[in-house]
């Protein structure tokens, strides 16, 4: 398992991509700016909150910070103010880290895992993906959940093309259906 870092990302992954594309300047380069995972959970009790911001912790190594409804919605049974969700963002080591530990121990878990879908990204060289639970996280025991929630994961490039961002995760690691 080789782990990211910036040395081996400016080692491995910049000659690459200034090979296939031809940056004539450094500054062109795609990299990763920030990783962003995020978990709704609707209107639920203090203690489901807890619990689902332990396990947030755990899987990111830092604390997430809640979000809150902004608007009333009677048919949810939700008020304005409410927290309903959760979300971390990871930059620098940090980002790096949990990167490494997505590509090589958690996709791999994922149950008949052949790749991410290729169409996911959003046109500014963005990829968005959902994990249905928790539970490929090893970190996680299995007695410790008390119900199974999904989670949203955001990985921001500043690539400007869709091309130039699946070429960077390429880079980097990721595996994409065909």
């Amino acid at each position: 398992m080789e782990r990211i870092t910036t040395h081996w990302y400016n080692e491995q992954v910049v000659p690459q991509l200034q090979q296939k594309f031809g940056y004539k300047n450094v500054h062109q380069i795609p990299k990763l700016r920030s990783i962003h995972l995020n978990r709704c959970l609707g209107a639920v009790s203090q203690k489901i909150l807890n619990s689902c911001s332990e396990e947030l912790a755990i899987i990111s190594g830092q604390k997430p910070k809640l979000t809150y409804s902004k608007k009333a919605i009677a048919a949810f049974q939700l008020r304005k103010g409410m927290p309903i969700g959760m979300t971390v963002t990871l930059r620098r080591q940090r980002m790096y880290d949990f990167l490494t530990k997505l590509i090589h121990l958690v996709l791999p878990r994922l149950k008949d895992f052949r790749g991410l879908n290729p169409t996911s990204f959003d046109g500014k060289g963005n990829y968005n993906l959902g994990l249905p639970d928790q539970l490929a996280f090893a970190e996680l025991a299995y007695d410790q959940i008390d119900q199974f929630r999904g989670l949203d994961v955001c990985i921001v490039t500043t690539a400007q093309t869709d091309a130039e961002a699946r070429a960077l995760l390429e880079g980097l690691g990721m595996r994409f259906r065909v």
